[in-house]
């Protein structure tokens, strides 16, 4: 059965806050609803979430104004076991609520506390760990999961309630590609069988153009609400408020166009419709423009022959894999979770010592060199920029590595400026690291490893958790020290990133390399991407579809030429 949600005046500022994180939400959502939610950091998407199942204010200290309605029950009035059997919720931070030794008690602990029989709970953790696709891994112990089976599994614990409401947090951050579409899918099924009420907070919004509602939030706020088409129309509101827009939106408006496509077999009927094809004197022009910048690069930083690695006698996680990396190069490495693209870029630094063939940094053989020698060569920042981030202040935390390889006074505040000023955190020096945004605690980060002055700089998902503008933040920067001359490799899912920055993809699939080329070309192989667990940007879909890989919304304006113009 499912439930309605009435939220009328809700104001909530959080204890020693200066501003209210919700002001004064209405939000009525009809029992069977799919409601997505998207805005920028800050918006309060992820408070709206905590009082709806009654975490605010019962669990969450701070000042709640107004009423939160579930089924007709208020949050304020109601126990927090009856609201988890109103409403389920995953976090944000899902890694917060696996606690278990093992993915299947993870998943029956709910059923256990409703006090459901033993056999009911055995079906509902093999029903829900084969709809996540966990299946298999009943006995695994969640610390020893991947990022994004670690989303999947809090994603089955909280359907092993059957709760007519469930609240998602960002459910898919740490999923590829097809992981997202696939948890999207189960939500979808849930949606279809007309018994639950969803409400789904996401920063990728391509895949939540089949929602029934869109909720803009901003500033505490509601700024649009209504259908996908509605919302996801207003191109310049989306951009304004830090959310990326649905491709072919962005096309439309920029070609002139309404914004009505949402999908990409809809945006090239109507592209077709009014007469526009790829102008081939365009093409031709991009392809040499990649060819020049291919050619400028310089020498051979990283060398990697048949390297193969294993965590323990299970299959290799690294098999084979030969890559040559240059000097200048911006590259990027792809693959579904699991594919070995992490455990790769840890070894390329020394992070992880190889147990088969040879990695060589600037001729040197990588394991003699030393993980100490191999950090003034080669930077490397965690996907969790709270992974490596420890002082109490932001000069402490950039001055530590130039300290560590013997800078001197002066040279140390020297590297400490130089990096500040290139992440745009000048004048924050003295600031508390963990009182940053996350995209700031990144760019710290990024600045901590750049005052070693590395040539190469690897990143691991560094727009992981971020909102469209910290995105857009975090890439350009890359790109300016790229153009400078540092060399880029990001490991990533997030595919419009990698057309819109990346020279070069590698993709991995078992441990191996099964691609590398220019994007263009690599993005241009769909179908065989698509089984490797990676779609190609919406821009790119629709340019494969009108005859050649695009990249990026300004590059398919380029390229795309109207009924009646002459196309050479």
């Amino acid at each position: 059965m499912t439930s309605e949600i009435a939220v009328d005046g809700v104001t909530f500022r959080y204890r020693r806050a200066k501003t209210p994180a919700l002001r004064g939400i209405d939000l009525h959502v009809s029992a069977g609803q799919f409601v997505a939610v998207v805005g920028p950091s800050q918006a309060g998407k992820s408070t709206l979430c905590l009082a709806l199942n009654g975490l605010i204010p019962r669990s969450v200290p701070g000042k709640l104004s107004g009423e939160v309605r579930v089924g007709g029950r208020s949050t304020r009035k109601t126990s927090m076991k009856e609201m988890f059997t109103e409403a389920a919720i995953v976090f944000q931070d899902f890694e917060s609520q696996l606690f278990a030794t093992s993915a299947a008690l993870d998943v029956a602990f709910g059923p256990e506390n409703l006090g459901l029989p033993h056999d009911r709970i055995v079906e509902r953790v093999t029903r829900y760990l084969g709809a996540v696709g966990l299946e298999g891994f009943e006995r695994r112990e969640p610390s020893s999961l991947s990022g994004g089976q670690k989303q999947r599994l809090a994603l089955a614990s909280a359907l092993a309630l059957e709760s007519p409401v469930l609240i998602l947090d960002e459910p898919t951050t740490d999923l590829d590609p097809v992981g997202k579409r696939s948890v999207l899918e189960v939500i979808e099924h849930l949606r279809a069988s007309g018994e639950h009420t969803i409400i789904c907070v996401e920063h990728e919004i391509e895949e939540l153009v089949s929602a029934d509602r869109v909720v803009l939030l901003a500033d505490g706020g509601v700024v649009l609400d209504g259908t996908p088409a509605e919302v996801f129309g207003q191109v310049d509101v989306m951009r304004r408020h830090g959310v990326m827009p649905v491709g072919a939106c962005e096309l439309f408006v920029a070609l002139g166009l309404p914004p009505t496509a949402l999908g990409v077999d809809e945006a090239v009927a109507e592209l077709t419709e009014h007469g526009y094809r790829l102008d081939g004197a365009v093409l031709r022009e991009q392809a040499r423009g990649d060819e020049d910048r291919r050619n400028r690069y310089g020498e051979v930083l990283i060398e990697a022959d048949h390297v193969g690695f294993s965590y323990d006698e299970r299959a290799k996680v690294v098999d084979d894999v030969s890559l040559r990396i240059r000097a200048g190069e911006f590259v990027a490495i792809l693959g579904r979770n699991g594919s070995g693209k992490t455990t790769l870029a840890k070894q390329l630094n020394g992070l992880l010592r190889y147990t088969e063939g040879s990695i060589r940094v600037r001729g040197e053989e990588a394991l003699a060199a030393g993980i100490h020698r191999l950090s003034r060569t080669i930077g490397y920042v965690f996907q969790n920029p709270d992974s490596q981030i420890f002082a109490d202040d932001v000069f402490s935390e950039v001055a530590f590595g130039p300290r560590n390889h013997g800078f001197s006074e002066d040279q140390v505040r020297a590297s400490v400026t130089e990096a500040l000023h290139a992440v745009g955190m000048t004048g924050r020096e003295k600031d508390d690291p963990f009182s940053l945004t996350k995209g700031e605690r990144q760019r710290v980060a990024v600045a901590s490893v750049l005052a070693t002055r590395p040539d190469v700089l690897i990143l691991d998902e560094p727009t992981t958790g971020l909102d469209h503008t910290e995105q857009l933040g975090m890439m350009r920067l890359l790109r300016e020290l790229n153009e400078a001359g540092a060399t880029i490799v990001i490991v990533t899912h997030t595919m419009w990133v990698v057309g819109a920055y990346a020279h070069r993809a590698v993709v991995m699939s078992g441990g191996r390399v099964v691609r590398d080329g220019p994007v263009r070309e690599v993005f241009a192989h769909e179908s065989e991407l698509t089984e490797l667990s990676l779609i190609p940007p919406q821009i790119t879909r629709i340019g494969n579809r009108l005859g050649a890989p695009l990249l990026t919304v300004e590059e398919a304006c380029a390229c795309l030429a109207p009924a009646g113009s002459a196309v050479r």
